[in-house]
């Protein structure tokens, strides 16, 4: 008897095993793919071929104010902006067609090549300071550029981006690639605990029963198998919360009140999104509760007066604090790429109690894993909201698309196993 027991219990241990072994294989083989996706994008661009032939550049003066935050707890942004000092600069200037899919992509930071029309030899290199309008290009450049340049000379011009946020995509699939992440690339547990009743922190807005269950099912997660909210993007076109938005909010709010001990992180694809949350939130937790993650580059007067008392600008760029204070915040918000800093400065798995991946449908899946990957454990529960049909639309590379990149990892999940039945304790859908 009990040898045949002893041999039932082998058998059920390499089947386990096996099946352990098989999903390891699995999820590998879908970063290496997303990876080598990765690459294609660097090597074939979608506009790599792209040029602007006999363009006139226009000189433009602009005076950049560099601001210091010197006092969090001042409420008003007149009293808490300073002037250091006035930072003179000339941009080149030049238009570029508004229709998106006639030209690159262009993102701060992006690098400008400009040749004299008709002429060989290296090109005079700048980089994108912003684009004015979806069709103004503004863009800084050497000294030896400007000492030859005249008002009537034409230029070609072409551009490349910048691999920063494509190298955090990098290190994010490879950190993923950790078999203690299976969970969150592959849920396959059917394990939740079940919900007991629970007050909900009262909101301005009447709660309809879908809100009201999300709200609750967020307080009461354990983790790792991520919790899927399903619905319109957070923000509406109206810059107003949208049902899902709202979610979030109140989700992160009955956190912060219930649990004293609770460090939440916040992210989304974009910086309106970040900022409309943590404004709508700033009503609620105390400016020295909550932190905005930035982009080093990111302009200045692009940050609302409201939320940039809990920035940190330095010199000319946003900057993240000591590793022992970002821990003090109970919340934190940041674009997906730029999480990357907060990990960079030293803050490490399971710190955060727990992670919202906002829009995480309107994001490609290794720029989500950058929000994901190094800061997430085995016991953190992780919100992944976004809507069904809406995708990346900024795959540069066309093999890349052929091969799943637009595919975001939100769009995954919930066409997997575990999701596609709607289990109301894995899923919430959200009407419009």
């Amino acid at each position: 008897m009990l040898t045949a027991l002893l041999r039932c219990l082998r058998q059920r241990r390499e089947r386990l095993q096996g099946c352990y072994e098989e999903t390891i294989v699995k999820y590998k083989g879908a970063l290496y793919h997303l990876s080598a996706s990765l690459v294609c994008g660097v090597l074939i661009q979608k506009w790599k071929d792209f040029r602007l032939e006999n363009v006139t550049l226009e000189l433009h003066e602009a005076v950049i104010y560099q601001k210091s935050n010197k006092d969090k707890n001042k409420n008003k942004n007149k009293n808490l902006i300073e002037r250091d000092h006035r930072d003179e600069k000339i941009f080149i200037a030049f238009e570029i067609d508004s229709i998106c899919e006639k030209r690159p992509f262009l993102l701060s930071r992006d690098f400008v090549f400009v040749r004299p029309s008709g002429k060989k030899g290296e090109p005079f290199r700048g980089f994108i300071n912003r684009v004015v309008k979806s069709t103004r290009v503004l863009a800084e450049i050497g000294d030896d550029f400007h000492s030859q340049h005249s008002s009537s000379r034409k230029y070609d011009v072409t551009f490349s981006f910048n691999r920063v946020c494509l190298k955090r995509s990098h290190q994010a699939v490879a950190a993923a690639m950790d078999p203690l992440f299976r969970d969150f690339l592959f849920p396959d547990q059917s394990f939740k605990s079940s919900i007991p009743s629970l007050p909900l922190i009262p909101s301005h807005q009447k709660h309809d029963q879908d809100r009201t269950t999300a709200v609750l099912r967020i307080s009461m997660l354990n983790g790792p198998s991520p919790y899927l909210i399903e619905g319109p993007l957070s923000v509406t076109k109206e810059k107003r919360l949208s049902r899902t938005g709202l979610v979030i909010r109140d989700g992160v709010l009955q956190l912060y009140r219930t649990y004293p001990g609770s460090r939440i992180l916040i992210n989304a694809p974009t910086n309106s999104t970040c900022d409309k949350l943590m404004i709508s939130l700033k009503k609620e937790i105390p400016v020295a509760d909550m932190f905005r993650a930035n982009a080093a580059f990111r302009k200045l007067d692009g940050v609302p007066d409201d939320i940039l008392p809990s920035c940190l600008y330095k010199g000319e760029c946003f900057t993240c604090p000591p590793v022992l204070e970002l821990r003090n915040y109970k919340v934190i918000f940041s674009t997906f790429v730029s999480r990357f800093r907060l990990y960079d400065k030293g803050v490490s798995a399971g710190h955060f109690s727990h992670i919202f991946l906002v829009d995480a449908s309107s994001a490609t899946e290794p720029e989500t894993m950058v929000a994901l990957a190094n800061l997430a454990d085995e016991k953190t529960p992780v919100v992944v909201t976004g809507s069904r049909g809406n995708c990346s639309g900024w795959v540069r590379s066309n093999i890349a698309r052929e091969n799943g990149l637009r595919m975001s990892y939100f769009q995954r999940l919930f066409e997997s196993k575990l999701y596609r039945s709607l289990d109301p304790m894995f899923v919430t859908q959200l009407g419009n």
